[in-house]
């Protein structure tokens, strides 16, 4: 199995913390099978628990510039219509995906394109299926633009329990659909932005792969026609 770059430090800290934990209990309870058995067995299971936590599986990723692929592992929570306030300022198609502790953390993109904007939003951290959790949490807002000119917009949401949100782009990069953008330590949510007359091929409750799972296709874009100053009357 392969361990993520970001969980380095974190498993460290657990096998210190199983260490010192095992050690005192045998030199201050050298008799307490009982106890020590117990303590040994919490210790394994903790230990297995960060370990895949940060797990870093290797996938296949077909990219498709029409299609939107889901940015994280975990479940759909949310599928509406609703008003972005913070870049695009228009109506939106909003899908949102919860990550349990259980789930792979690692977010990718769900496009190719530029990164258009960036913004990291300090805040609380309210349950991740709270409705305000979206605006009023730690958060991370990113924009990226494809070659068609459209926008999508997603953001990574810190919950109740996961405190740290990493992230790998910034402002005018090139990125590939499916690459790596970012990792949420220990559960919350990500949240993707779509245009009106995006096609949702997935349901409320279903169970997705990040860089697997096809969220939408976007809707074909219509030419604008730019107006020379010579034509205008």
């Amino acid at each position: 199995m392969t361990i993520h770059k970001e969980g380095y430090t974190s498993i460290a800290l657990c096998i210190l913390f199983i260490f010192v934990l095992n050690a005192v209990i045998q030199f201050y309870f050298p008799q307490a099978h009982t106890v020590k058995w117990i303590v040994y067995i919490l210790s394994a299971m903790l230990f297995l628990i960060i370990l895949q936590f940060f797990r870093s599986p290797s996938i296949s990723i077909d990219t498709n510039d029409k299609q939107v692929l889901c940015p994280a592992d975990g479940k759909v929570v949310v599928i509406e219509e609703t008003t972005e306030t913070e870049y695009l300022k228009d109506k939106r198609i909003q899908l949102s995906v919860f990550m349990s502790p259980v789930n792979v953390h690692i977010n990718r993109n769900p496009i190719a394109g530029v990164i258009k904007y960036f913004h990291y939003h300090k805040g609380k951290y309210l349950v991740a299926w709270h409705p305000k959790s979206s605006t009023e949490n730690e958060r991370t807002t990113i924009v990226i633009e494809n070659s068609e000119g459209v926008p999508v917009l997603f953001r990574q949401i810190a919950g109740a329990l996961a405190r740290r949100i990493v992230w790998y782009v910034k402002e005018g990069d090139q990125v590939q659909q499916g690459q790596q953008f970012g990792f949420i330590k220990f559960g919350s949510r990500v949240d993707v932005f779509l245009p009106l007359g995006s096609e949702i091929k997935v349901e409320l409750g279903q169970v997705v792969k990040g860089g697997r799972t096809i969220l939408a296709e976007l809707p074909e874009m219509i030419p604008v026609k730019r107006v020379k100053k010579a034509d205008i009357a």
